[in-house]
């Protein structure tokens, strides 16, 4: 019996379950779920990505603590996983006790042997916000060719990268402030030192060989050393020894996998960590992720685990990106579905069962067509598998009792049936699922073709051909019980419902071996009914009003009272004088009169508005707003304006006879 420790990667703690997490969490639980069916002992542990300085500014916008947000979609995230009937033995956080005391072990381990280092570094900092600026955070002019608006560390009109220090007219995404080039001693982790034992294990068969192929190169190139620490204000634990410097993300999130095991080890009786963990372990970690993050999975983590006395992963497996109809996933086109959309409109074991007839042991792209999701439910699933118990149980009750023949009609084709369990698990094992989908469908054809070259619906009432029809309609419940075992790991419901009616005990794979003769079934109830396409429109369509409600800035937002609302110092105001602002694709410079005072106001007007055409115009104006520096200079309130933007925006007008000062009650 193998003893197998297997985990997904982790979900980030500030956003919702969606098709991608699905697709990486279903074909792990399909791999866990065939384990353990051939009697291995496997664990199943995965946790929020919790840390990190969007999780923190995600907590600020909500107006909660990052501990409280973090906790709560947790649960959300283990809730939607479990209604996937993904079975996690333990869905944690990486902001855990356990997680810190293991992070700062491996970390002071790693220090103490000459793996880390301090050195310093430049970055942008925003002085309004009092932060170091992450990538995700700084837009500015590509440095290669002079695009605007694009992030700090790759350019998404030439397809550049590089250091979000580099950019044209940096501006940070948070205060729309010019950043700062200010310096701080970083922490880092010596890659380049563990060179030789990655060449040695990313060669071996812990990864795919597309997958080494990548590694090569960078290794051929040269590793560079890792930055492992961010500085505060970061959500996130402290690097020991410091004040105001934490870990990065990517230094605790894989020892999240160690933490949850723990958690778990601490909760079940004579599960050890160290046994799967320790350096001499004979246990198996099996880790499963996406192309994007291959070298923090075979590069980082496993060079930390050496150098910090664990063991290494026994196998990364590697999956492609999902695209839906053939692009990526998008909001406004209604494929970017989150998995409670789904849940509202469709049974879970449809998107387990697609999903697997797309599983291979290769990092291609994964796309997922609507219409072919549809068609292989309906026909496949619904028309061949199921169907065979549905033509055959009747029978057996109305004119046998409920009671299978005593022996089979065909041998050769339950023959072909049982045997497949061999090249199918050995499939399942290589996570090359969607062939061995195939050979079960294929299998349910060549049956289907049996029971309709016999016609039992013709000699049920014909006493001399009654065993013959107890015995093909008993051959068909047969394969159709094999046909569950290989489908049980993609579909743990449907075999439940079908382990009922069978009238057995929970299956393993090799019950695929020996038939059931003279036994009892009970009467068949239908186990899936067909997809309406109605019902796919349905989630695309809550999608795209999803993405509506998002874009008109209300998802997310946290609800306001009465008496927050009445605080907003709503005045008139009197343009007296406006310009474009250099440097600003959107912005017009407003000088306004209050009737008491005049203010400077940046507006978002441009595209829409002539700025000679609103001198003399009178606005409403956010009197009370307080002044936000800008790198234009400071804007002293807010003008209001409605529209979905770009030319589309419209200043609102106040009433004719309104004067600059008046309030707008």
């Amino acid at each position: 019996m193998r003893r197998i420790l297997v985990t997904s990667a982790l979900p980030n703690a500030n956003g919702a379950i969606h098709l991608g997490h699905l697709f990486e969490h279903i074909l792990t639980d399909i791999w866990v779920r065939f384990q353990r069916m051939m009697g291995n002992e496997c664990y199943y542990v995965c946790a929020d990505d919790a840390h990190g300085t969007a999780t923190m500014l995600a907590a600020e916008r909500l107006g909660t603590t990052a501990e409280a947000m973090i906790e709560s979609l947790r649960a959300e995230h283990a809730d939607e996983f479990g209604r996937f009937h993904v079975d996690h033995d333990n869905y944690y956080s990486t902001h855990s006790a356990e997680n810190e005391r293991l992070t700062r072990a491996i970390y002071e381990r790693l220090a103490e042997d000459g793996r880390t280092f301090t050195a310093d570094v430049e970055q942008l900092y925003d002085p309004e916000r009092k932060l170091f600026l992450a990538d995700r955070f700084v837009k500015g002019t590509c440095p290669r060719c002079g695009a605007d608006d694009q992030y700090g560390d790759n350019c998404q009109v030439c397809g550049a990268t590089y250091d979000a220090t580099e950019l044209g007219n940096p501006r940070s995404t948070l205060s729309d402030n010019t950043p700062e080039l200010r310096s701080s001693d970083h922490y880092f982790f010596d890659l380049a030192q563990f060179t030789d034992f990655l060449r040695e294990w990313t060669a071996s068969d812990a990864v795919q060989p597309e997958v080494a192929n990548k590694l090569g190169e960078w290794l051929t190139g040269g590793l560079k050393a890792w930055d492992i620490s961010r500085d505060g204000p970061y959500f996130g634990f402290t690097i020991p020894g410091t004040e105001g410097k934490y870990f990065y993300v990517w230094m605790d999130a894989p020892v999240g996998y160690m933490a949850s095991f723990e958690n778990l080890c601490d909760r079940t009786e004579g599960l050890d960590p160290d046994d799967f963990w320790r350096a001499d372990s004979d246990a198996e970690v099996h880790h499963f992720i996406g192309k994007d993050i291959i070298n923090f999975h075979c590069l980082f983590w496993p060079a930390v685990l050496r150098g910090a006395g664990h063991r290494t992963p026994t196998k990364v497996h590697t999956h492609g990106f999902v695209t839906v109809d053939g692009a990526k996933m998008s909001k406004s086109r209604g494929t970017f579905i989150n998995a409670s959309t789904y849940l509202e409109h469709l049974d879970p074991e449809y998107l387990r069962y697609y999903f697997a007839t797309k599983l291979a042991a290769n990092t291609d792209d994964v796309d997922i067509q609507l219409d072919d999701f549809v068609q292989r439910v309906n026909s496949d699933l619904v028309g061949k598998v199921v169907n065979i118990a549905s033509r055959c149980a009747g029978f057996i009750h109305r004119g046998f009792d409920g009671v299978l023949a005593e022996g089979m009609h065909d041998e050769e084709l339950w023959a072909a049936a049982s045997n497949a369990r061999h090249e199918l698990a050995d499939l399942y094992e290589r996570g090359d699922v969607g062939r061995a989908v195939r050979q079960i469908t294929a299998l349910a054809d060549r049956t289907n073709q049996y029971i309709a070259e016999h016609e039992p619906w013709k000699h049920v009432n014909d006493p001399e051909r009654r065993d013959e029809v107890q015995g093909v309609c008993s051959l068909g419940i047969n394969v159709f019980r094999t046909l569950v075992v290989y489908l049980k790991p993609i579909l743990p419901a449907m075999a439940a419902k079908a382990e009922a009616f069978l009238k057995v005990e929970p299956l393993a794979w090799e019950d695929a071996a020996e038939p059931l003769v003279a036994h009892g079934v009970d009467r068949f109830k239908p186990l899936f009914t067909r997809i309406d396409r109605k019902d796919v429109d349905k989630v695309v369509a809550a999608t795209v009003a999803e993405a509506e409600t998002a874009d008109d800035g209300n998802a997310g937002s946290p609800e306001v009272r009465i008496d927050d609302f009445g605080k907003i110092d709503l005045r008139i105001a009197k343009v007296l004088d406006a310009n474009f602002v250099d440097g600003a694709d959107k912005l017009l410079e407003l000088r306004l009169d209050l009737g008491d005072n005049q203010r400077t106001v940046f507006a978002g007007v441009r595209e829409a508005y002539d700025p000679n055409a609103l001198v003399g115009r009178l606005v409403v104006v956010v009197a009370n707003l307080a002044p936000r520096k800008m790198r234009f200079g400071t804007s002293e309130g807010m003008v209001l304006a409605a529209g979905p933007g770009g030319e589309d925006i419209f200043l609102l007008s106040p009433d004719e006879g309104a004067e600059p000062g008046m309030r707008v009650t």
